[in-house]
């Protein structure tokens, strides 16, 4: 059975910064491409970032230079730290596995006040 587990989720003054953990279970994490979504009310869900199995990383351009995406393989677990954050960029986020298999967490919520 395949588990995607999110934390880290919160609330926090804009500027503030939060990390976002997700540990997996039931798939070969290490092969895996894992990547973190996000989806505000009204937004269509959008691609923050992902990571493949090598740590070759990508970002939406909204969230360039203040994410950062990453894996430990030995913890099966992949992070997003997130820095200077933004109101806008308040929502739902999720943990997902992209390669080879797909797989969705249950999704944390952030919240950023301003």
């Amino acid at each position: 059975q395949v588990q995607l587990v999110e934390s880290g989720g919160g609330l926090v003054q804009a500027g503030g910064s939060l990390r976002l953990s997700c540990a997996a279970s039931g798939i070969i994490f290490s092969i895996s491409v894992m990547a973190w979504y996000r989806q505000a009310p009204g937004r269509r869900r959008e691609l923050v970032a992902t990571i493949n199995r090598a740590g070759s990383t990508n970002y939406a351009d909204s969230v360039k230079g203040r994410f950062t995406i990453s894996r430990d393989n030995t913890k099966n677990t992949v992070y997003l730290q997130m820095s200077s954050l933004k109101p806008d960029d308040t929502a739902v986020y999720f943990c997902t596995v992209e390669a080879p298999y797909s797989y969705w967490g249950q999704g944390t919520q952030v919240t950023v006040s301003s």
